[in-house]
């Protein structure tokens, strides 16, 4: 609904609400004030209609603010969508860092030299301190670090740069990357030059949430505040036009490590390799929980217990076929290198370490909830013949459908009640994958 513009009725301008805002920006737009041509006598019913509809859009600005505020649009969503849509992100300009955290590094996004030096931990890590802190979503307000509390206030701090930049200067300081070279640390970055403040947003990308590459986790700044959560690649809107980068100032491997995280091939590894690369290979496993494959510890010579080490690794990632073959290939290796990705899961009792999965706890099989254990459960019951409510076949998305299969599971083990309920636990967990 458009509100009435008469010459009586001028918008507060400390006014937040959708009614006097739209006034604003039409009064903006306008080199003139419109003036009204109504007689005079009719100036009063006229000024008590404008504030009646100025009222009325203050009541239904209050209803879609309170819905802003929990991230969620007025309706609920069903427990197969996906939680949390995209919520309004106004965005500040660009500008120095404020308060107590305005001295920061040095940043010039048309000259990498001069660029703060960081990791892809560093930078996720510093993304995870927001979402710690539950910091309030605010285009006006500057967090403790200095940085504005809006999309492009995050990944500026995310990326540990010296001032607080806006969607539209961001890009300077990365290298456009395809979505499929997305590594944890890099940006999804999308500016709407026609109107910067509809629809433009930025995230820091944090890895892919299922082998097929649909969802991601996004580090983001949006209302009411910081969130991680799984988001479909790129985005709810505007997916198409979301761009990828990568900081330019990122360095190679830990810090202070000195190790390089380049794969160094697939003709490294594999039978009759004998190098230092495969020695390297078997230690970031043994520490990624796959110990147990080694009866002795790693060396250069490739055994069967690299390679069954290896493909523990990738199933972990809810890969399947080629993709976990037990070669490690570059995003296998990346995922070791950088220390991202999830680690082998301990070996379920009585079962093989090559097919046996650790229960991953019950979060992960709720309303909402998209993941690789989701998609491993499902194919299972598909395995085990519980499959037939499924209508396109198990993904990685939780849907009524996998907690119908996973009840009939469980009462064809005799369970009933409570322990018959289409959510998965331990023992529902160890006689489906035993």
């Amino acid at each position: 609904m458009t509100v009435p513009v008469f010459e009586e009725y001028e918008p507060a301008i400390d006014c937040t609400c959708a009614g006097c805002a739209l006034q604003r920006r039409a009064a903006a737009a306008r080199a003139v004030p419109v003036r009204c041509g109504g007689h005079p006598a009719a100036h009063g019913a006229r000024r008590a209609l404008v504030l009646a509809t100025a009222a009325g859009m203050v009541l239904s600005c209050g209803a879609a603010e309170a819905a802003a505020a929990a991230g969620h649009s007025a309706k609920a969503p069903r427990a197969d969508q996906d939680p949390a849509p995209e919520p309004a992100t106004p965005q500040g300009e660009k500008g120095p860092l404020k308060g107590a955290g305005a001295s920061g590094p040095p940043s010039d996004g048309s000259d990498s030299a001069v660029l703060a030096k960081t990791t892809r931990a560093e930078i996720i890590n510093r993304a995870k301190r927001w979402v710690a802190a539950k910091v309030p979503y605010s285009m006006e307000k500057y967090w403790s670090d200095g940085y504005r509390q809006d999309c492009s206030g995050y990944v500026s701090m995310a990326w540990n740069l010296g001032t607080n930049e806006w969607t539209g200067s961001l890009a300077s300081y990365g290298t456009r990357i395809a979505r499929a070279d997305l590594q944890p640390g890099d940006m999804l970055l999308f500016h709407n030059p026609a109107d910067p403040s509809k629809g433009s947003h930025v995230t820091i990308f944090g890895g892919w949430t299922d082998y097929n590459r649909t969802h991601y986790i996004a580090y983001e700044q949006a209302r009411p505040r910081t969130r991680k959560q799984s988001t479909p690649m790129a985005y709810w809107n505007n997916s198409d036009r979301y761009v990828a980068y990568r900081y330019k100032g990122l360095g190679a491997g830990t810090p202070g490590s000195g190790s390089s995280t380049a794969f160094p091939g697939a003709d490294q590894f594999g039978p009759g390799a004998d190098n230092a690369h495969v020695t390297r290979l078997g230690e970031m496993l043994v520490a990624r929980g796959g110990k147990r494959f080694y009866e002795i510890g790693p060396g250069p010579v490739w055994g069967a217990a690299d390679r069954r080490a290896t493909q523990a690794f990738q199933q972990a990632q809810g890969w399947r076929g080629a993709e976990a073959d037990g070669i490690p290939g570059p995003d296998t290796w990346r995922l070791l290198t950088t220390g991202t990705g999830r680690d082998i899961p301990a070996a379920v009792t009585g079962g093989s370490p090559n097919t046996s999965f650790a229960f991953p706890g019950r979060g992960y099989f709720q309303p909402g909830q998209s993941n690789s254990h989701v998609d491993r459960l499902g194919r299972q019951l598909v395995k085990k013949g519980y499959g037939k409510h499924y209508v396109s076949g198990p993904d990685p998305r939780w849907t009524e459908a996998d907690r119908r299969n996973v009840e009939a599971f469980q009462r064809a083990q005799g369970w009933r009640g409570s322990a018959a309920d289409g959510y998965p636990g331990p023992e529902t967990w160890r006689r489906l994958f035993a």
